[in-house]
């Protein structure tokens, strides 16, 4: 493609008949993944080349080591710096004038040869890695030949975009390597540098074919924007406008599939429910008495299918996924995107002949097959069965979500049918959200605290809050449950107004004993940090307590950072405020190390599958000593929940977590039993 040619395309022309100006829209794709993904990658890059400084210490090297990261470092700055640099092109539309689109078009290019020389710079000093381990002669080789290894293999993963970029960044160390291992001599070494070279083969064959791959779907997907705008416009006839608003009223726009109206309105129709059944027009083949069978379909693996390779590729699995089902489909069945990642489909057992498990055992396994674009396995399916007589469509719905709760809470890729055991379960849900409300104006719930120490393992320093409700009939509720049950119920906001009205009493309780040092900590979950206004309800309860938001810390699980665009506001109203954010459940998650700046976290608690057990296993205090190393670099707080045993502090306080937290240390109380013990104990300690 040449300048002269985009600008020969004529406005407005459609994508798909103008070679010249799909070229450039797809190069301003590729641009835009790249950026991102680099932005990505960096952290991770410091994070190794801090590893391989911190190894060079230990081997004696550390003077090299510190020359090696400064540069190291520089050259991630120059990439950083391009990635965030404003480029006019990334603004390239197809309908852009030519002349504006021929200077989009120039942007697009140079940004894309700065960022590959960027690469190629930050590949060169990496390929200076050999004089950290004397030529990968040191005792330290392994180590570096890991880091190496997985440098590169992490920056062909993330640079699918744009293949220049990857095998720009990798060819010199790989290149490096080889030498360094052919020039030791010896038969092991010399067959090593010969895998080496096939390695460097094989990645730069996977980034060059992750291209083409690339480049293929943003020329679907400008192609196919183009037409579909192309079809709008020429949309003059009222019939026509009429049948598609119609149309999109009861399917899906992305996947042609029904919506979850057009699915309502056909299932009751062809059930026989509807008490206008046969007035549309489109009822179809009617179902048997008390043998339609429901499957509700909801995607295991999505939601970090969007983290990591982004909306538009979700967007593309999605109309994938639908494909999939519709060829499932028995005859006469109905399929629909009822929302998000969740499909249904119904039909008759009967009349297709064919048993809901070898349904259910074809969708997942037709949803299991590879993707393009990502690694296979990456997305599985989970199946809620509802093949029993009900009165009403809603009612079959109802059962086959909670058969889809269980078979999701079972693990990925299964089915479950409604039987009933989970009969017993849908009727405990609902009584609880009858109770709640009640449970709510009564004060039936209480919160418990659990203690925080530091890493004395005397000092209180914190107390986190813990939703309790023993129910008259049922004992006591998970909190899971008891919020599920809340936001089914409608009482999400109720409930967090509850628990913090509680936190505040305890506030108040704290500074009365002269322990106002003590932070309080409370639970904000993904449903109510998305669904209502935690930063107005909380800033405004403190204000009219005169409460200090320094001494109140919001705690938030990975998931709920996933969805950055509908919590980050909130947070950072929350931060402004002066009140305290921290990530729970650090290390399980997919997004910690691309938002933690984002999310404007003060502090990270690692989950306690790291921490229990840590006096007896490698990998958890190795994972652990990382966490502490991110804090330490980011300037974050270290929690470390889950403390169970003696071994276990002991070995959390050699490595200087700072702060520690769990059953050994201290069980979650009710207030009367705090008072009683834990705040008699610290005044005494204090006096």
């Amino acid at each position: 493609m040449t300048i002269h040619d985009l600008e020969d395309a004529a406005p407005g022309t459609a994508v798909s008949g103008d070679p010249a100006r799909l070229n450039a829209l797809v190069r301003r794709d590729q641009l835009e993944a790249v950026r991102g993904s680099v932005l990505t990658a960096i952290p991770v890059n410091m994070l190794l080349g801090l590893a391989s400084v911190l190894v060079a210490f230990q081997g004696g090297n550390g003077r090299a080591g510190m020359v090696w990261y400064a540069a190291s470092t520089a050259a991630n700055l120059v990439r950083i710096g391009l990635c965030r640099a404003p480029c006019p092109g990334l603004a390239l539309t197809a309908e852009m004038p030519p002349d504006m689109a021929g200077a989009a078009s120039r942007s697009v290019e140079g940004h894309l040869r700065a960022c590959t020389a960027a690469a190629l710079l930050s590949g060169l000093v990496w390929a200076f890695q050999p004089l950290l381990c004397a030529g990968y002669t040191s005792a330290q080789t392994l180590f570096y030949l890991t880091i190496t290894c997985g440098i590169t293999a992490g920056a062909v993963t993330h640079g699918t975009a744009y293949a220049r970029i990857p095998f720009s960044f990798i060819v010199l160390p790989l290149l490096s390597v080889a030498f360094c291992l052919f020039a030791a001599g010896g038969f092991d070494r010399c067959c090593l540098a010969a895998c080496v070279l096939l390695y460097l083969a094989a990645l730069s064959r996977t980034a060059f074919q992750s291209e083409a791959g690339f480049r293929e779907a943003s020329r679907l997907k400008n192609d196919a924007t183009a037409l579909a705008r192309s079809r709008a416009e020429a949309q003059a006839s009222a019939t026509a406008l009429v049948e598609e608003m119609r149309w999109r009223a009861t399917h899906d726009d992305l996947t042609g599939l029904l919506n979850r109206a057009g699915f309502i309105q056909q299932a009751e129709d062809r059930l026989g429910t509807r008490s206008d059944a046969g007035s549309t027009g489109t009822v179809g083949i009617r179902f048997g008495a008390g043998t339609a069978c429901l499957l509700l379909l909801d995607l295991d693996g999505f939601k970090s299918v969007n983290d990591v390779y982004g909306h538009q590729t979700g967007d593309r699995v999605l109309v994938e996924v639908a494909r999939r089902v519709r060829a499932a489909l028995p005859p006469g069945g109905l399929a629909a995107r009822l929302g998000g990642d969740e499909f249904a489909v119904l039909y008759d057992p009967v009349a297709a002949g064919m048993p809901y498990a070898d349904l259910a055992a074809g969708l997942i396994a037709a949803v299991a097959q590879p993707f393009d674009g990502f690694d296979e396995g990456r997305l599985g399916v989970s199946i809620g069965v509802h093949a029993q007589p009900e009165p009403d469509l809603m009612a079959m719905l109802s059962c086959a979500d909670e058969a889809l709760y269980a078979s999701k809470a079972a693990g990925r890729n299964r089915f479950r049918l409604f039987d009933a055991g989970l009969r017993d379960c849908l009727e405990m849900r609902r009584e609880l959200e009858r109770d709640l409300s009640h449970a709510l104006v009564e004060s039936a719930l209480e919160v418990w605290f659990q203690p925080i120490y530091a890493l004395d393992a005397r000092t209180l320093v914190g107390l986190e809050a813990l939703v309790r409700w023993h129910h008259p009939r049922l004992g006591w509720i998970a909190p899971p449950d008891l919020i599920a049950a809340a936001g089914m119920a409608g009482l999400t906001e109720s409930l967090l107004r509850f628990i913090l009205d509680q936190v505040c009493r305890m506030m108040e309780i704290l500074r009365a004993r002269g322990l106002g040092t003590v932070r309080v900590a409370m639970n904000v979950s993904p449903r109510e940090m998305a669904q209502i206004p935690v930063d107005e309800i909380v800033i405004a309860r403190l204000a009219a307590l005169d409460l200090p938001a320094a001494l109140l810390e919001i705690e938030i699980t990975e998931e709920t950072a996933l969805d950055l665009g509908a919590v980050q506001g909130k947070l950072q109203a929350l931060s402004r405020a002066g009140i305290r954010v921290a990530l729970d459940d650090f290390g399980i998650g997919y997004s910690s190390l691309s938002s933690l700046r984002q999310l404007r976290a003060d502090r990270i608690k690692i989950d306690r599958s790291f921490v229990t057990g840590l006096s007896t296993c490698d990998d958890k205090r190795g994972l652990v000593l990382a966490v502490l190393g991110l804090g330490t670099l980011l300037g974050l707080e270290v929690v470390a929940e889950g403390v169970e045993s003696p071994d276990d502090l002991q070995m959390l306080q050699s490595m200087g977590c700072p702060f520690l937290q769990g059953y050994h240390l201290g069980r979650p109380m009710p207030v009367q039993k705090l008072e009683a013990t834990l705040f008699a104990a610290s005044r005494t300690q204090a006096a």
